[in-house]
């Protein structure tokens, strides 16, 4: 896939939002928070990307946009630089668009995790991400469904 589709795969439309918004979370995407949060990240891409390709609606983009932040994560625990920059760039396009709040997901934070942990590593840099602080992998806070 081009990157051109990718990007055009990105788009929700504001409208759809509220609605995508609405309801219980894939089972597999909870089984994904799960493994997220207890910083098993690659068992966590796989269930998350069960729930991504079973979903027909637009709520995909946020469980591929979770994805992409745990794959990130695995990059910072395995002290690849490159690896963790590209997956924060797919991580933020497919958070992007969602709410604070969308599906028990405080996404909003997620967000801001998902900065302090570039900036942290940032500082670092490739030749010392081996230093990283892992407490700064924060699992995926939830909130009341509204």
């Amino acid at each position: 896939m081009s990157d051109l589709e990718q990007q055009a795969e990105v788009i929700v439309q504001p409208d759809e939002i509220p609605c995508a918004c609405q309801g219980e979370l894939h089972p597999m995407a909870v089984e994904g928070i799960r493994l997220f949060d207890a910083k098993e990240y690659w068992h966590a891409h796989e269930a998350l990307e069960e729930a991504w390709l079973e979903e027909t609606g637009p709520i995909r983009h946020l469980y591929r946009g979770i994805l992409q932040t745990g794959v990130m994560y695995l990059h910072i625990q395995r002290a690849n630089f490159i690896g963790a920059a590209k997956m924060y760039e797919r991580s933020r396009k497919w958070l992007a668009p969602w709410p604070a709040h969308c599906r028990t997901i405080d996404v909003g934070q997620l967000k801001a995790d998902i900065e302090a942990v570039l900036a942290a590593a940032g500082k670092l840099g490739p030749d010392e991400l081996q230093h990283f602080d892992q407490s700064l992998l924060k699992p995926i806070r939830r909130v009341a469904a509204s």
